[in-house]
């Protein structure tokens, strides 16, 4: 029944479609689209990224892995199409899901991968559109496209048209401001249920939380939570931080001013706004120094120690770690008064000075 529907033709195509307008449809209802503080630009970038995505990006990766394949490997074109349906969707799935994992993760783990993945981050609010919302350069080398298109060639497009309807349906629901999951974690006869149902997909709460600004707010770990469908690989590799609020703020702690285009086109258009890392003089500089910073903290609060060195807002944290491996520290005060904090980045008692910086 399944492989028959995958044989109409350009049956993902649709059902990716009908997805969109589904929860579109189910947001303006809501009046999420109505009360969206989106700007003229953020509607352009996500809607044209969308479509370049699937006519132009995605066609044209599949028409040079044929070419590549049909000269250096005719043998294999549709080597694998006799092989059983489910074997194949599960090795495709599967090993897709991986290589999104990592590539998310490295998107914020280094420079210029961070740069063309940080359109995503700077959406204020989420939404379906928001899935779809990163540079052009980003999609070209996203390593599952290029996977999807080998197993096509191997003849696999079953396999990669079911993944892609499946993909897309958890994607988009986990970037959604519906918040599906939100009624199990109201009514506690429910929790049991989507407790099992996170740790196999991504669901709002789960991604939700990646999107947050800053790890102050209990429900945000925008260092963690990669996942794109699911969650196996964020609790492999210990970045899963499961969730049953939403932030309260989304978006990039350091607020700049950039065109659309600059934020689509990067590395090809510049931004104007200094402040940018998609400005051409942007430099991110070392403000760590060989001396503790003392400051007034109050008990029971919060704060956010600056763990890479680079924020201008030492020695706490103001979101200059991402594109980097370093993750800002989190503590909570446990009493009222001056405080001797670590800026030399080295200290074995961090947040505080334990005057590691005299020895250096």
């Amino acid at each position: 029944m399944i492989e028959e529907i995958l044989n109409i033709e350009n049956i993902d195509i649709y059902f990716v479609i009908g997805i969109i307008l589904f929860f579109s449809i189910l947001e303006s209802i809501s009046g999420f689209l109505k009360n969206s503080n989106r700007k003229k630009g953020d509607w352009i970038q996500e809607i044209m990224s969308f479509f370049v995505l699937g006519n132009l990006i995605k066609p044209l990766i599949v028409f040079l892995i044929f070419k590549a394949g049909d000269f250096y490997f005719p043998e294999y074109r549709f080597a694998l199409g006799s092989y059983p349906f489910i074997i194949l969707f599960s090795i495709y799935i599967l090993t897709d899901d991986l290589f999104q994992y990592w590539y998310h993760r490295r998107a914020h783990e280094t420079p210029f991968l961070w740069k063309l993945h940080r359109p995503h981050h700077q959406a204020e609010e989420m939404g379906y559109f928001v899935s779809y919302r990163n540079a052009l350069l980003y999609y070209l080398l996203m390593p599952n496209i290029w996977w999807a298109a080998l197993v096509v060639f191997l003849g696999g497009a079953k396999a990669v048209a079911l993944g892609l309807i499946l993909k897309q349906l958890v994607i988009i629901g986990s970037h959604s401001r519906l918040k599906w999951d939100k009624l199990f974690y109201e009514y506690a006869a429910l929790r049991p249920i989507i407790k099992v149902v996170e740790r196999i997909i991504i669901t709002p709460a789960f991604h939700h939380s990646h999107h947050g600004t800053s790890r102050l707010d209990s429900a945000s770990e925008p260092n963690g939570n990669f996942g794109n469908m699911f969650s196996l690989w964020d609790q492999i590799f210990g970045t899963a931080t499961f969730q049953k609020s939403y932030p309260k703020e989304y978006g990039l702690q350091q607020k700049t001013n950039d065109p659309w285009t600059a934020s689509y086109f990067y590395p090809f258009v510049k931004s104007p706004d200094p402040k940018s890392e998609w400005n051409s003089g942007f430099k991110k500089t070392d403000t760590s120094s060989l001396e503790a910073l003392s400051f007034s903290l109050t008990k029971g609060k919060n704060y956010l120690w600056c763990a890479c060195g680079m924020s201008n807002k030492q020695p706490f944290c103001d979101g200059s770690h991402h594109g980097s491996k370093f993750k800002p520290h989190k503590f909570t005060a446990k009493r009222t008064g001056e405080m001797k904090l670590c800026n030399c980045k080295k200290s074995n008692q961090t947040p505080f000075c334990d005057n590691t910086h005299l020895n250096q």
